[in-house]
């Protein structure tokens, strides 16, 4: 069956080299030198002044809502993975959905105001797919309303806006290293930080709060990264050019096969593209549906990514009805997207696709 992704797996002597390093020191967590390491080849790469290493993306936030003190109500996306929302609800915040842009899949800024109450703390918006969020507008919103921003970049490895670095914007931005990832340690995340005085905090939160050998300074976390992930990493990123070749490779073979017949999602103009993903959306659920049936039929296994919309979990207590939401994710399906996936494989995928569409004499405006 071809999956959605696949793990990359970087040089297996090169990553074993690191293993037998980890093996003479006798070092294999709290903040190891191949941790350091990472970090400061991570911030380099990325152009970010401040990067913390943590042991996966869900932690990154809860580290990041616990940095900046937020509570009360937080408004985010009901189009994310779980985590995004699950993370503010088991630390005692309440998420106020905010309904998104039906072109870009991100959270709308033109929305937003009305969102907010006394009761807001912060606003945390998710770069879906990579895509790169409204971030002056959300800005100017955040400062007239004194609100902290925290967004979910778990999507936007590497991506740069305007010439800089996308993971510069706001006042947090996490990063999630999972097998699935452009970039992954295995597991692992990252909090990006632009206030200096925070960056030591963080710290401390990720390591139980301890600020000495017999000091707690803090209610803190074990949301350490260990020696092993981070050796992954390294390995991961020594090759992560010819990764984000490959995907892009695939990316516009998509693109251009399907440009007309599905609707695909609209990129920020200001934004590059990682090609971390290739969404597609339908004109209807039963079509989704049968199509997934057909691909499934022929062992391609695509992935409901996003599904179902964030508005409708049973634990968050917002009730208002997020409509575009809901839509978009009864409608988009992720297409296989990973380096080492076979074009005959992507062409097969391709043609099942254009095959149904013009069947049934469907197709989209090309924009």
């Amino acid at each position: 069956m071809i999956n959605v992704t696949k793990t990359y797996m970087p040089d297996k002597e090169k990553y074993i080299s690191y293993i037998d390093k980890i093996y003479e020191s006798g070092w294999v967590t709290n903040n190891g030198p191949l941790v350091q390491e990472l970090e400061s080849r991570l911030a380099k790469f990325l152009g970010v002044k401040n990067i913390v290493l943590v042991s996966n993306g869900t932690v990154a936030l809860e580290i990041a809502y616990r940095l900046l003190k937020l509570k009360g109500e937080v408004i985010t996306t009901p189009f994310s993975f779980v985590a995004t929302t699950s993370s503010l609800v088991s630390n005692g915040l309440k998420p106020i959905f905010c309904d998104i842009d039906k072109e870009s899949l991100n959270l709308d800024p033109k929305k937003l105001e009305e969102r907010i109450t006394d009761k807001t703390s912060a606003i945390v918006p998710v770069h879906v797919f990579g895509n790169a969020c409204e971030v002056e507008s959300i800005e100017k919103i955040a400062d007239k309303h004194n609100l902290k921003v925290i967004y979910d970049a778990a999507h936007a490895f590497g991506e740069n806006y305007k010439n800089e670095s996308l993971l510069n914007y706001g006042d947090v931005s996490t990063l999630s290293f999972h097998a699935t990832k452009i970039f992954h340690s295995i597991e692992g995340g990252a909090l990006i930080i632009n206030d200096d005085r925070l960056v030591q905090d963080a710290r401390y939160l990720i390591n139980f709060g301890i600020d000495g050998p017999e000091t707690v300074k803090a209610l803190g976390t074990n949301a350490k990264m260990n020696e092993f992930e981070a050796a992954m990493g390294l390995c991961v990123l020594d090759e992560i050019e010819l990764i984000q070749e490959q995907r892009k490779e695939l990316y516009e073979r998509y693109f251009n096969a399907l440009t007309g017949i599905v609707e695909i999602q609209k990129k920020n103009e200001n934004c590059t593209n990682n090609h971390a993903y290739f969404p597609i959306l339908f004109k209807n659920e039963q079509q989704l549906l049968r199509v997934v049936k057909i691909l499934k039929d022929n062992g391609i296994n695509p992935r409901r990514y996003f599904y179902p919309s964030l508005d409708t979990l049973p634990y968050t207590q917002d009730s208002d009805v997020m409509p575009v939401s809901r839509d978009v994710s009864e409608r988009i399906l992720a297409l296989p997207i990973y380096p080492g996936l076979e074009l005959e494989v992507q062409d097969r995928i391709i043609n099942i696709i254009c095959d149904y569409h013009k069947e049934h004499d469907i197709y989209f405006e090309k924009k």
